[in-house]
């Protein structure tokens, strides 16, 4: 893939808006100057994903994933760098050069998950065309789409693609474009037994699954032949690019729609999700045929804590619905339930009714899930009262469940109500159920550091290297570097004998008193960064914090961001570690420097006399033991210097 110009990354970099782009992946709400949400990258109740449109960076204080919109699209999307700055560049418009074609050998040397995101964009783009262009193509697939009642803008919309009926079209032209057999197999679209290949969906229409960004993770083929011993829909395998539990089908095209209307619709199928789509309800997913899992539920959640779930009116087994339920209710939902009159369903019903009859429908039949659940359960044993004891405690477990006590306290006051049954029973079964899952929980949990000891450790190493890597100096070396990043281009004033006072900036003095006395940085990222500061200064370019930002190098955009992000929420090891006062050092710049300078100087220093300590240690002779200690003296006296510079009393 060819680089993309410098200027056209400025750009980019420049028009995207983080809390935009976040906002099509996460639920933001305002929190002062910033906006919060849930956490995309780990599980979490309590919100602490920070988003600041001011200074355009993110912040998860979770998994201390930290950086720009370029960086969130890489770690939320596995995005190459420069894919996401041209995802990024099609949703703002902005024009980049056509990259060139690539030869076989640089298709090859792509990474395995990366080429089967290519071939999985190529598949659809080929799906897509054969009902467009191809006679076969147009006189069954596109037939049978237009049969079904989807109109050309939503076929075009939702992707919708034909594979031919013949052996092996689709891997033939996917092979002549260079693209590998082992990866055309692992994604599913081409099944290969002894010496012969063959696409596994011909004869099949195409429903494309797409992650939340809009890349192709797999499909679902619908066979059109009558064949009872055909199955009727086969869907991708799992691949290192699709995972169907942690999926939920349209939800690429529904965000926006679920976080408008603060509600998830849930039902079974593909042309559940059009066609309830096509006729204006939008905020509507599908979990594809599968069983809700629990991953499912919390894509759900960062958009919206409300799910109402969409059964057919003659739907088998909606007791095993259940599950999905419990779950729904544990990671703290709302659920509700609508059951679609006999022989209908969302598809169906979507294509016979106006948008105000769809609208109207789901919000009459739209019940809790007690009334739901007793409604299935009971089945005319109203009367049995070992079944009605059953029923309730089924209830009163689901109502467990629930995370929030007001949310558990009100449904214990409508379980009282609708099965008239004194309140304080069901208290009494509630609390029974929570001490022993509490019980549970407890020792099942026994050995393990609580969550915040486990951020901390994080914390303390994730704007650098690993521990390992990890230098005597690090510390210090990290507060000059975060120097020069936040303040490097201040102008400040230096003191001296006279009454003129020389100004110079910050990135200079940090950078003279460092050349003056030979010293260098061990750390790596700290090293990289400084030496990116010292190039430009010899062309007396002094680099403000967005340049960082923007480089592909996301270690360092991540270190960036996490300092820029130190005052939307203050990291504990900043304060009480590394001893940095923020809020102050504004306020005297030059002191501030300075003191970070004597404090890198001055354990630079004990560096070299521990060493020296280590080599008397070691046995050396009369004469070189004369010359190691008239050398450490002579280290203890600049050492001294730098402690009086600093306030500090030394106890030996």
């Amino acid at each position: 893939m060819s680089k993309i110009p410098t200027h056209i990354v400025d750009e980019i970099m420049q028009t995207a808006l983080v809390e935009e782009v976040i906002g099509d992946f996460v639920q933001l709400k305002r929190a002062g100057s910033n906006l919060k949400g849930l956490s995309p990258f780990t599980d979490e109740r309590t919100p602490s994903f920070v988003v600041s449109p001011a200074k355009q960076i993110f912040k998860c204080f979770s998994t201390g994933i930290g950086g720009t919109v370029v960086t969130f699209l890489m770690e939320k999307e596995h995005f190459t760098y420069p894919e996401a700055l041209r995802w990024l560049a099609d949703k703002y418009g902005i024009n980049i050069p056509a990259p060139r074609e690539q030869t076989k050998e640089e298709l090859e040397q792509i990474s395995e998950k990366e080429s089967l995101f290519v071939i999985n964009d190529f598949a659809n783009q080929y799906f897509q065309n054969n009902i467009r262009k191809n006679p076969e193509g147009k006189a069954i697939g596109l037939s049978y789409f237009l049969e079904r009642g989807f109109t050309q803008d939503t076929i075009d919309q939702f992707q919708l693609g034909y594979c031919l009926d013949v052996s092996d079209d689709f891997t033939k032209a996917a092979l002549k474009k260079g693209y590998k057999l082992q990866y055309l197999t692992k994604v599913g679209l081409t099944k290969q037994k002894e010496d012969y290949t063959f696409d596994f969906y011909r004869g099949r229409v195409l429903f494309p699954i797409h992650s939340i960004s809009g890349r192709v993770l797999g499909f679902g083929g619908r066979t059109l032949k009558k064949d009872k011993k055909v199955a009727k829909y086969y869907n991708s395998p799992e691949s290192p690019i699709y995972n169907k539990s942690e999926i939920l089908y349209g939800l690429y095209f529904s965000k926006g729609a679920i976080i408008k209307y603060d509600e998830c619709l849930l039902c079974e199928g593909y042309t559940d999700v059009i066609s309830m789509f096509q006729s204006g309800v939008e905020n509507v997913v599908a979990s594809s045929g599968t069983s809700l899992t629990r991953e499912q539920i919390r894509l759900v959640k960062r958009y919206t804590k409300n799910l109402t779930i969409l059964y057919d009116g003659d739907a088998a087994g909606i007791k095993a619905s259940f599950r999905g339920i419990d779950l729904i209710l544990e990671e703290g939902l709302n659920v509700q339930v609508v059951l679609f009159p006999e022989g209908e369903d969302p598809d169906s019903f979507a294509k016979n009714h106006t948008l105000s009859e769809i609208k109207e429908m789901i919000s009459v039949k739209k019940q809790d899930f007690i009334s739901f659940k007793a409604g299935v359960l009971i089945d005319g044993s109203e009367n049995d009262p070992i079944q009605r004891s059953k029923l309730i405690r089924e209830v009163v477990q689901s109502v467990a469940l629930i995370p929030d006590q007001i949310t558990r306290s009100v449904y214990v006051q409508e379980i009282a109500k609708k099965f008239e049954i004194d309140e304080k029973t069901i208290s009494n079964e509630l609390i029974k159920l929570l001490r022993a899952r509490l019980t549970k929980e407890q020792q099942g949990t026994r050995g393990f550091q609580s969550s915040e000891v486990q951020t901390l450790q994080k914390q303390a190493i994730q704007v650098g290297e690993a521990k390992n890597k990890q230098t005597p100096t690090f510390e210090y070396e990290l507060d000059l570097i975060r120097l020069m990043l936040l303040f490097g281009t201040h102008q400040i004033s230096i003191p001296s004998e006279t009454d003129e006072k020389a100004a110079t900036s910050v990135i200079e003095l940090i950078y003279d008193e460092l050349v003056e006395d030979d010293l260098k940085f061990e750390n790596p990222l700290c090293k990289m960064i400084f030496e990116e500061f010292e190039c430009n200064l010899k062309n007396q370019i002094l680099l403000s914090t967005s340049y960082f930002k923007n480089l592909e190098n996301q270690k360092v955009v991540s270190f960036v961001s996490h300092l820029q992000s130190n005052d939307i929420e203050l990291s504990y090891n900043w304060v009480n570690k590394y001893n940095i006062v923020t809020k102050s050092e504004g306020d005297d710049l030059y002191k501030s420097v300075m003191n970070s300078i004597y404090n890198f100087k001055y354990h630079k220093v004990d560096e070299v006399i521990l060493n020296i300590k280590s080599r008397i240690k070691s046995g050396a002779t009369d004469e070189d033991m004369l010359e190691l200690l008239a050398e450490q003296m002579s280290w203890e006296k600049i050492k001294k210097s730098f402690s009086d510079k600093l306030g500090r009393i030394i106890i030996k």
